[in-house]
C-alpha cells in the first residue's frame, strides 16, 4: 500500500469576498503542500461562504478566469485541492452547489451537490454528483454536507470502491454531535477514512462548529479540531497505518 497524505482545510469563508477568500485557499494550500498534502478539502461553498441569498448572483461556470489563480497554484505545486463554490454548467444552467476539484495535473473536475438541505431548494437545483478521484490504487468519493445525511450516499461510495469519503461541509454546533456520529458510523460500516471540513467561522447567518475531524477505516479519531479557526487536519499513511497531524494556518 503506497503513501497517501490528506487534509480538511478548517477555513473561515468572508461573505462575498471572492478575491479575498481566494487569498486565503492560497494559504491552505501553500500550508498543506509545506507538508506534503496531495489532496487537500475545503468547506462546502468555501470560496464565498455559505451565503444562499448571494449564490445566483457569485456564481461562476466551472472554467471562469477568476479561479484561474487557484488552479496555477495547484498546478504549479501539485497537490489536488477541493473548493467550495456556487457554479452553473452552462450559461443557463441550473444553479448548483459545486465542489471544484483543482487537480495537480491542472486538470479541472466538478461534484455538485446531490441532496439538499431543507430551504436550499429554494436557490439551488440537485446535482449530480461527480466520479471518483484517483490516488494510486486509492479511489476518493467526494460529499458535499447534506450528501452524507442519506446513508445511500455514502453506501454508494463504498460500491464504487471508494476508500476515502471527503465531504465538505457546514455543520453548526446544535447538528454537530449527530452529524459527525453518522460520519464516524461510515468509517466503521463501510472501512473507509472519513474526512469532514467544516467552515472555521460563522456563514450565512449559521454558527459553524469548526471541528473538523478525519476518521479512520475502523472509526477511530485520527486528528480533529477542539473548536473554530484557521485550521489545517492532515491525515498521513504510511506502511498501511495513518498518523494525524492539526496545523493552525496564518490566513491574511
Amino acid at each position: 500500500m503506497t503513501s497517501l497524505t490528506l487534509a480538511a482545510a478548517q477555513s473561515i469563508s468572508v461573505a462575498g469576498d471572492l478575491p479575498g477568500n481566494i487569498a486565503r485557499h492560497q494559504a491552505f494550500i501553500r500550508a498543506a503542500v509545506e507538508r506534503g498534502v496531495q489532496l487537500l478539502v475545503f468547506p462546502e461553498l468555501s470560496l464565498t461562504g455559505y451565503e444562499p441569498t448571494l449564490a445566483a448572483e457569485l456564481a461562476v461556470l466551472p472554467q471562469s478566469p477568476s479561479l484561474q489563480p487557484l488552479r496555477d497554484l495547484a498546478r504549479e505545486l501539485g497537490v489536488t485541492a477541493v473548493v467550495g463554490m456556487p457554479v452553473r454548467l452552462s450559461a443557463e444552467g441550473p444553479l448548483l452547489i459545486g465542489a471544484l476539484v483543482l487537480a495537480a495535473d491542472g486538470s479541472l473536475a466538478v461534484y455538485s451537490k446531490q441532496h439538499l438541505h431543507a430551504g436550499e431548494e429554494l436557490v439551488f437545483s440537485p446535482g449530480t454528483g461527480g466520479a471518483n478521484l484517483r490516488f494510486a490504487e486509492d479511489r476518493v468519493a467526494l460529499a458535499v454536507c447534506a450528501d452524507f445525511s442519506q446513508a445511500s450516499h455514502a453506501r454508494a461510495a463504498a460500491q464504487s470502491g471508494a476508500g476515502i469519503y471527503a465531504a465538505g461541509v457546514l455543520i453548526s454546533e446544535n447538528g454537530y454531535v449527530a452529524d459527525s456520529a453518522l460520519l464516524q458510523g461510515y468509517a466503521v460500516e463501510h472501512a473507509m477514512l472519513v474526512l469532514m471540513a467544516n467552515h472555521g467561522g460563522p456563514t450565512g447567518g449559521w454558527v459553524s462548529a469548526g471541528r473538523s475531524a478525519i476518521w479512520g477505516p475502523d472509526g477511530g479519531l485520527i486528528v480533529a479540531a477542539a473548536g473554530c479557526g484557521d485550521e489545517l487536519l492532515i491525515a498521513r499513511r504510511d506502511a498501511g497505518r495513518w498518523s494525524g497531524q492539526q496545523v493552525t494556518v496564518e490566513a491574511p
